[in-house]
């Protein structure tokens, strides 16, 4: 493990503060907002649909919000300005462009879910509800594997710059982070999960702002534009970057950054396909505007990575022979690949204030993505173990308890596993770069499950485990083939994992494919996903007939009330009901979405993987300094648009939730709460 105590400007007090400190006000934050949703609106999160589905009514602007959060993990910030610190500026666009196709790819899927499933929980129900046990299984132990793998990357990445900025210890950070997420998680669920996601995003882009003022308008280290400029052309004479064109920082022709994109993508896809999480985001979402919060998310998360590494990485390049660098004569290998680029350049610039932002920044999108990944697989847990195979009349009570009790067991898991790999000399650059290999050959039969009634179990069966197979033999021949021994550290490098990762996405697919187009299920119709959750779906139908105060204050419980309405419920009844299509003005409208989906997600991965990058690519082109100007400012620019996506858009949604909360307690502040019940108590026993 590599020393990172150049960067140590906070004390160990300010660290357990930190880790301590703002996950128990979240979680007070979400004790008390629990509440309000609780009294003030009619969505109750004692029950298990709002739990884990949020109810299916979350805006798009939340939902955007979610998105980038989900998407930000510790790895985002450290890893693009890793890659901008090894490849230069090129190295931060190709982050985002490689992992925000996948986002506009799940704004079809979220359509297609809510024209064959409306009602379930998780992807991995379609899966069983089309493929049977066998399949179910094997697809939930990729889900797993892949939320496992980007729960213990979130606290890799989080407990390495809380021990290098303050010296705590990384094992207690591995345990600590989770902490307070998992209350917070527990006391409020996935709509809790957003609303922290909300204000996670809005932090994330105060500190990203605060970062990119500092860096090109007051440092006297950097000079402004001009200066960086500069800084980054003598870097190019002194540590050309080997790949790129004249050695240059400023260029978008990098051999090594073009391959480490195309990695970005496939493992990308895994992480995103097959992650719970952002399935969940589509089935809480309302079905009318289901693609416009995931290309609103897109958009908005691509902004953030291209920014940020374009201030902390490029400032980390620019200042490696400063002598207030951190590490000095710049960062080793071991540093580099721990991640600690953009800590090095924070504290460089900004000593220990800037380290405390940067603190406090990483700690937000490691708690707000380990949400999400706890909240994912409870449900997994939840609904795809418990309930199929172990429970299938399980109560709504017993769900919400099972749903609580394996949020608490996940955050334990991943924090074990998390310091399993410090244990055994895994880096976070090493996992980053592996990970698709191990899990995309499920990518193309997940996808297919969903859009291609004629996927049969066998080919999904076999697409998955053969990519797998042929991911893992590209990747150990790679290395072997070009170092000539397997070890941790050959098994890193670039090559082997980009041979990897590619082998395992692409046979996926194409076995899937081939053995489905040899013989094809041309009798699947969708019926079987559509009857998914009927207890949910006879619930929506009788809701409508309970009387109206069963939703106000001082009704039932909420677990009370949802009782009533599965009593209303004949389950039985409602798997062999025939009436399952969606409406047929619903179903335009779901039709309509796709296809505007399908062109937005096609021209907007086309802009940003091929428009943008490949002529400059081929051209050769190196920066002037009018052009890098002009870059760093359209960076800055998008950042603007993406917090008006995710910080503003959210409160203009909810302008007349936060009324009615705000009416409701004036109302028992003043009393007028108390007068309604009595009137309506006396209205009733008359």
């Amino acid at each position: 493990m590599s020393s990172t105590t150049g960067a140590e400007v906070l004390t160990q007090g300010t660290g357990y503060g930190v880790v301590l400190g703002i996950g128990f006000v979240f979680a007070i934050l979400m004790m008390g907002l629990s509440t309000l949703q609780n009294r003030y609106t009619t969505y109750k999160i004692s029950t298990s649909e709002e739990f884990n589905t949020a109810s299916r009514s979350v805006k798009p602007g939340l939902i955007a919000s979610g998105i980038v959060s989900a998407w930000t993990w510790a790895a985002t910030l450290l890893q693009s300005s890793t890659v901008t610190y090894e490849y230069g500026l090129c190295a931060g666009y190709y982050y985002a462009a490689g992992a925000t196709i996948q986002i506009f790819v799940m704004a079809i899927l979220a359509v297609r879910v809510k024209q064959i499933a409306p009602y379930c929980h998780t992807f991995l129900e379609i899966v069983h509800a089309r493929y049977g046990n066998t399949a179910h299984f094997m697809f939930a132990t990729f889900g797993l594997v892949v939320n496992l793998i980007v729960s213990s990357m979130l606290l890799l990445g989080g407990s390495a710059v809380v021990n290098a900025f303050t010296g705590m210890n990384i094992y207690a950070a591995n345990f600590l982070i989770p902490l307070g997420v998992c209350i917070y998680v527990i006391l409020g669920g996935l709509r809790a999960t957003f609303l922290c996601d909300y204000s996670h995003t809005l932090i994330l882009m105060i500190l990203i702002f605060y970062f990119f003022f500092w860096t090109y308008t007051k440092a006297d280290l950097i000079g402004g534009f001009e200066g960086m400029y500069n800084l980054l052309q003598q870097a190019s004479i002194e540590r050309p970057v080997a790949g790129n064109q004249d050695g240059s920082y400023l260029t978008l022709k990098s051999n090594y950054g073009l391959t480490f994109m195309i990695i970005q993508i496939t493992g990308g896809f895994g992480t995103v396909m097959l992650d719970q999480g952002y399935w969940q985001r589509a089935i809480a979402s309302e079905a009318k505007t289901a693609v416009q919060a995931y290309l609103m998310g897109g958009i908005a998360w691509f902004a953030v990575p291209l920014t940020f590494s374009s201030i902390m990485g490029l400032a980390a390049v620019a200042l490696a022979k400063s002598p207030s660098f951190p590490y000095p004569g710049g960062l080793t290998a071991a540093e580099i690949n721990a991640g600690l680029a953009a800590p090095a350049g924070v504290v460089t610039l900004l000593g220990s204030g800037g380290a405390a932002a940067m603190l406090i920044l990483l700690f937000m999108a490691v708690t707000s993505a380990a949400s999400s990944e706890m909240i994912a697989t409870s449900s997994i847990l939840t609904f795809d173990l418990y309930q199929i195979h172990f429970k299938p009349d399980a109560s709504p009570e017993s769900l919400i308890r099972v749903s609580h009790i394996m949020v608490a067991v996940w955050a334990l898991v991943m924090s074990c596993v998390a310091s399993l790999w410090i244990g055994i000399g895994v880096s976070l650059n090493w996992l980053f770069l592996f990970s698709g290999t191990l899990f995309t050959g499920a990518v193309g039969p997940v996808i297919f499950s969903v859009v291609w009634r004629q996927q049969t179990k066998e080919a999904a069966i076999s697409g998955a485990l053969g990519g797998v197979v042929v991911g893992i033999i590209a990747w150990l021949s790679v290395a072997k083939t070009y170092y000539g021994e397997l070890t941790i550290a050959t098994t890193g490098m670039m090559y082997p994992n980009l041979a990897g990762n590619l082998g395992a996405c692409c046979s996926g697919a194409i076995i899937a494919a081939v053995v489905t187009l040899i013989k094809p299920d041309n009798e699947f119709d969708w019926s079987a996903t559509k009857r998914i959750n009927p207890r949910a779906r006879e619930m929506d139908r009788k809701r409508a007939t309970l009387p109206d105060s069963a939703s106000g204050p001082g009704s039932n419980s909420p677990v009370e009330k949802e009782k009533q309405e599965d009593a209303a419920v004949d389950v039985a009844s409602a798997e062999d009901d025939t009436t399952i299509d969606v409406p047929a003005e619903e179903s335009a409208e779901l039709q309509k979405s796709l296809k505007v989906a399908t062109w937005a997600s096609l021209i907007l991965t086309f802009i940003v993987l091929f428009l943008i990058p490949i002529p400059m690519f081929l051209s050769h082109y190196v920066f002037s300094l009018n052009f890098f100007k002009g870059w760093i400012i359209i960076c800055v620019v998008w950042l603007f648009v993406a917090a008006g996506i995710t910080s503003i858009l959210p409160l203009w949604e909810s302008r007349a939730a936060m009324k009615d909360i705000f009416l409701g307690m004036v109302r028992d502040i003043f009393g007028g709460g108390a007068r309604k019940r009595a009137i309506r108590s006396s209205n009733t026993d008359a």
